[in-house]
Protein backbone atom coordinates (compact mmCIF):
# COMPACT_ATOMS: atom_id res chain seq x y z
CA UNK A 1 0.00 0.00 0.00
CA UNK A 2 2.90 2.64 0.78
CA UNK A 3 4.00 2.05 -3.20
CA UNK A 4 0.91 3.44 -4.57
CA UNK A 5 1.33 7.16 -3.73
CA UNK A 6 5.26 6.79 -4.52
CA UNK A 7 4.22 5.34 -8.39
CA UNK A 8 1.42 8.31 -8.29
CA UNK A 9 4.02 11.04 -7.72
CA UNK A 10 6.63 10.03 -10.34
CA UNK A 11 3.84 9.44 -12.59
CA UNK A 12 2.01 12.67 -12.42
CA UNK A 13 4.52 15.16 -14.58
CA UNK A 14 5.06 12.63 -17.28
CA UNK A 15 1.63 12.79 -17.66
CA UNK A 16 1.49 16.52 -17.46
CA UNK A 17 3.99 17.01 -20.13
CA UNK A 18 2.19 14.54 -22.42
CA UNK A 19 -0.63 16.75 -22.39
CA UNK A 20 -0.98 18.97 -25.99
CA UNK A 21 -0.35 22.54 -25.67
CA UNK A 22 -1.54 25.24 -28.43
CA UNK A 23 0.74 28.26 -28.92
CA UNK A 24 0.02 30.45 -32.01
CA UNK A 25 2.86 31.12 -34.13
CA UNK A 26 1.22 34.38 -35.45
CA UNK A 27 -1.90 36.62 -35.24
CA UNK A 28 -3.29 34.80 -38.25
CA UNK A 29 -3.45 31.63 -35.36
CA UNK A 30 -4.92 33.57 -32.95
CA UNK A 31 -7.94 34.83 -34.96
CA UNK A 32 -8.69 31.24 -36.42
CA UNK A 33 -8.69 30.05 -32.67
CA UNK A 34 -11.27 32.78 -31.43
CA UNK A 35 -12.52 35.04 -34.70
CA UNK A 36 -14.25 37.15 -31.79
CA UNK A 37 -11.26 38.42 -30.18
CA UNK A 38 -10.22 42.42 -30.58
CA UNK A 39 -6.99 43.77 -31.69
CA UNK A 40 -4.58 44.54 -29.13
CA UNK A 41 -1.62 42.65 -27.49
CA UNK A 42 -1.11 39.08 -27.63
CA UNK A 43 2.12 36.49 -27.16
CA UNK A 44 2.73 34.66 -30.18
CA UNK A 45 5.00 31.41 -30.58
CA UNK A 46 7.09 31.81 -33.69
CA UNK A 47 9.71 29.15 -32.94
CA UNK A 48 7.96 26.69 -30.14
CA UNK A 49 7.29 27.04 -26.80
CA UNK A 50 10.73 28.95 -25.64
CA UNK A 51 10.26 32.03 -28.13
CA UNK A 52 7.33 33.53 -26.56
CA UNK A 53 7.51 37.11 -27.78
CA UNK A 54 4.45 39.96 -27.90
CA UNK A 55 2.48 41.23 -30.88
CA UNK A 56 0.28 43.72 -31.30
CA UNK A 57 -2.79 42.28 -33.19
CA UNK A 58 -5.01 43.51 -36.15
CA UNK A 59 -8.15 41.45 -35.73
CA UNK A 60 -10.20 44.29 -37.67
CA UNK A 61 -8.58 45.29 -40.55
CA UNK A 62 -9.77 43.18 -43.57
CA UNK A 63 -10.64 40.36 -42.31
CA UNK A 64 -8.34 40.37 -39.18
CA UNK A 65 -5.07 38.14 -38.39
CA UNK A 66 -2.60 40.94 -39.07
CA UNK A 67 0.47 40.43 -36.70
CA UNK A 68 1.96 44.14 -36.56
CA UNK A 69 5.73 43.96 -36.96
CA UNK A 70 6.07 48.14 -36.93
CA UNK A 71 4.34 51.25 -35.79
CA UNK A 72 4.86 54.93 -35.44
CA UNK A 73 2.42 56.86 -34.05
CA UNK A 74 3.45 59.84 -31.39
CA UNK A 75 7.11 59.27 -31.56
CA UNK A 76 7.87 58.37 -28.18
CA UNK A 77 10.35 55.61 -29.06
CA UNK A 78 13.59 56.35 -30.69
CA UNK A 79 13.76 54.43 -34.34
CA UNK A 80 17.29 55.80 -34.70
CA UNK A 81 18.86 52.03 -33.34
CA UNK A 82 22.04 49.70 -34.03
CA UNK A 83 21.74 46.64 -35.47
CA UNK A 84 21.35 44.44 -32.93
CA UNK A 85 18.60 45.93 -32.08
CA UNK A 86 16.51 45.90 -35.39
CA UNK A 87 17.63 42.37 -35.05
CA UNK A 88 15.68 41.22 -31.73
CA UNK A 89 13.29 43.98 -32.21
CA UNK A 90 12.00 46.99 -29.63
CA UNK A 91 9.57 49.30 -28.16
CA UNK A 92 6.38 48.59 -26.72
CA UNK A 93 3.49 46.25 -28.69
CA UNK A 94 0.82 48.24 -27.13
CA UNK A 95 2.30 51.68 -28.50
CA UNK A 96 5.46 52.20 -31.19
CA UNK A 97 7.72 49.35 -31.54
CA UNK A 98 9.56 47.32 -33.94
CA UNK A 99 8.95 43.33 -33.65
CA UNK A 100 12.53 42.52 -34.78
CA UNK A 101 14.03 40.75 -38.46
CA UNK A 102 14.52 37.49 -37.26
CA UNK A 103 11.23 37.02 -36.28
CA UNK A 104 9.98 38.49 -39.79
CA UNK A 105 12.23 35.92 -41.21
CA UNK A 106 10.89 33.38 -39.34
CA UNK A 107 7.18 34.11 -39.79
CA UNK A 108 7.57 34.67 -43.42
CA UNK A 109 9.50 31.58 -44.60
CA UNK A 110 6.94 28.96 -43.15
CA UNK A 111 4.54 30.09 -45.52
CA UNK A 112 3.40 32.80 -48.30
CA UNK A 113 2.71 36.40 -46.65
CA UNK A 114 1.15 39.44 -47.79
CA UNK A 115 1.96 42.87 -46.37
CA UNK A 116 -0.62 46.02 -45.50
CA UNK A 117 0.96 49.54 -44.85
CA UNK A 118 -0.91 52.13 -43.49
CA UNK A 119 -0.68 55.48 -43.01
CA UNK A 120 -1.88 58.93 -41.74
CA UNK A 121 -1.35 62.24 -42.80
CA UNK A 122 -2.08 65.24 -39.62
CA UNK A 123 -4.87 66.04 -41.26
CA UNK A 124 -6.46 62.58 -40.64
CA UNK A 125 -6.26 61.60 -44.43
CA UNK A 126 -5.47 58.01 -43.87
CA UNK A 127 -4.41 55.88 -47.62
CA UNK A 128 -2.79 52.28 -47.61
CA UNK A 129 -0.39 50.06 -49.69
CA UNK A 130 -1.23 46.64 -50.20
CA UNK A 131 1.42 43.94 -51.80
CA UNK A 132 0.57 40.24 -52.26
CA UNK A 133 4.11 38.68 -51.78
CA UNK A 134 6.09 39.32 -48.82
CA UNK A 135 9.19 37.70 -47.08
CA UNK A 136 12.36 38.30 -44.98
CA UNK A 137 15.74 36.34 -45.87
CA UNK A 138 17.88 35.19 -42.82
CA UNK A 139 20.09 37.61 -41.15
CA UNK A 140 23.36 35.45 -43.07
CA UNK A 141 21.28 36.65 -46.71
CA UNK A 142 21.06 40.39 -44.81
CA UNK A 143 17.61 40.10 -44.05
CA UNK A 144 16.75 41.02 -48.09
CA UNK A 145 13.65 41.67 -48.44
CA UNK A 146 11.17 40.28 -51.09
CA UNK A 147 7.97 42.47 -51.90
CA UNK A 148 5.76 42.69 -55.33
CA UNK A 149 1.72 42.38 -56.29
CA UNK A 150 1.15 46.06 -55.47
CA UNK A 151 -2.55 47.20 -54.51
CA UNK A 152 -2.82 50.71 -54.31
CA UNK A 153 -4.79 52.11 -51.26
CA UNK A 154 -4.30 55.63 -52.41
CA UNK A 155 -0.53 55.57 -50.82
CA UNK A 156 1.63 54.61 -54.33
CA UNK A 157 4.03 51.82 -54.31
CA UNK A 158 6.24 53.14 -52.24
CA UNK A 159 8.50 49.35 -51.85
CA UNK A 160 8.93 48.75 -55.59
CA UNK A 161 12.68 50.15 -55.17
CA UNK A 162 13.46 48.49 -51.69
CA UNK A 163 12.56 44.87 -53.44
CA UNK A 164 15.59 42.76 -53.54
CA UNK A 165 17.37 45.06 -50.82
CA UNK A 166 19.06 44.21 -47.32
CA UNK A 167 18.76 46.16 -44.31
CA UNK A 168 20.56 48.48 -42.99
CA UNK A 169 21.31 50.36 -39.71
CA UNK A 170 23.71 53.58 -39.40
CA UNK A 171 26.58 50.68 -37.95
CA UNK A 172 25.85 48.40 -40.39
CA UNK A 173 25.72 49.48 -43.98
CA UNK A 174 24.21 47.11 -47.12
CA UNK A 175 22.60 49.34 -49.05
CA UNK A 176 24.31 50.14 -52.53
CA UNK A 177 24.55 53.88 -52.27
CA UNK A 178 28.60 54.91 -52.26
CA UNK A 179 27.37 56.44 -48.42
CA UNK A 180 25.60 54.74 -45.96
CA UNK A 181 21.62 55.84 -46.30
CA UNK A 182 20.95 55.02 -42.33
CA UNK A 183 23.28 57.40 -41.50
CA UNK A 184 22.17 60.12 -44.11
CA UNK A 185 18.61 60.02 -43.43
CA UNK A 186 18.47 58.96 -39.64
CA UNK A 187 16.83 55.74 -40.05
CA UNK A 188 16.60 51.92 -40.61
CA UNK A 189 15.52 50.32 -43.33
CA UNK A 190 16.02 48.30 -46.84
CA UNK A 191 17.92 51.06 -48.58
CA UNK A 192 19.08 51.08 -51.61
CA UNK A 193 20.14 54.40 -53.35
CA UNK A 194 18.02 55.91 -50.73
CA UNK A 195 14.39 55.47 -50.12
CA UNK A 196 10.96 56.10 -51.44
CA UNK A 197 9.88 54.94 -47.81
CA UNK A 198 11.69 55.40 -44.41
CA UNK A 199 8.87 54.79 -41.85
CA UNK A 200 11.85 54.23 -39.38
CA UNK A 201 13.15 57.60 -39.85
CA UNK A 202 12.79 60.86 -37.45
CA UNK A 203 8.95 61.13 -36.09
CA UNK A 204 8.28 65.12 -36.98
CA UNK A 205 5.44 67.11 -37.28
CA UNK A 206 4.47 67.04 -41.15
CA UNK A 207 5.79 69.51 -43.81
CA UNK A 208 9.42 69.90 -42.43
CA UNK A 209 12.24 70.71 -44.71
CA UNK A 210 15.25 71.39 -42.21
CA UNK A 211 16.94 67.75 -43.05
CA UNK A 212 15.85 66.99 -46.03
CA UNK A 213 14.04 63.18 -46.43
CA UNK A 214 14.69 62.03 -42.88
CA UNK A 215 11.41 61.82 -41.42
CA UNK A 216 8.76 59.01 -41.27
CA UNK A 217 8.28 59.31 -45.34
CA UNK A 218 6.50 57.80 -47.58
CA UNK A 219 7.55 59.90 -51.17
CA UNK A 220 5.17 58.88 -53.40
CA UNK A 221 2.11 60.25 -51.36
CA UNK A 222 3.63 63.00 -49.25
CA UNK A 223 7.01 63.54 -51.18
CA UNK A 224 10.31 63.60 -49.40
CA UNK A 225 9.69 66.46 -47.11
CA UNK A 226 6.73 65.73 -44.97
CA UNK A 227 6.50 63.48 -42.01
CA UNK A 228 3.82 61.61 -42.07
CA UNK A 229 1.61 61.22 -37.91
CA UNK A 230 1.32 57.52 -38.50
CA UNK A 231 2.26 54.21 -40.30
CA UNK A 232 2.13 50.71 -39.74
CA UNK A 233 3.42 47.69 -41.04
CA UNK A 234 1.50 44.24 -40.67
CA UNK A 235 1.58 40.59 -42.26
CA UNK A 236 -0.60 37.99 -42.55
CA UNK A 237 -0.54 34.49 -44.40
CA UNK A 238 -1.85 34.67 -47.96
CA UNK A 239 -5.60 33.43 -47.40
Amino acid sequence: MKLVPVVFILLAPVLTCCKDLVQPVDCSDIHQQDKSLHSGVYTIYPLGERSAVQVYCDMDTDGGGWTVFQRRMDGSVNFYRPWDQYKIGFGDAAGEHWLGLDVLHYLTRRQPHQVLVEMEDFTGQKVSAGYSQFSVASECHGYKLSVSGFTNGGAGDGLRRHNGMKFSTFDKDQDVWTNNCAKSFLGAFWYDKCHSANPNGVYRWGADGTIYAAGVEWKLWKGHNYSLKAISMKIRPVL
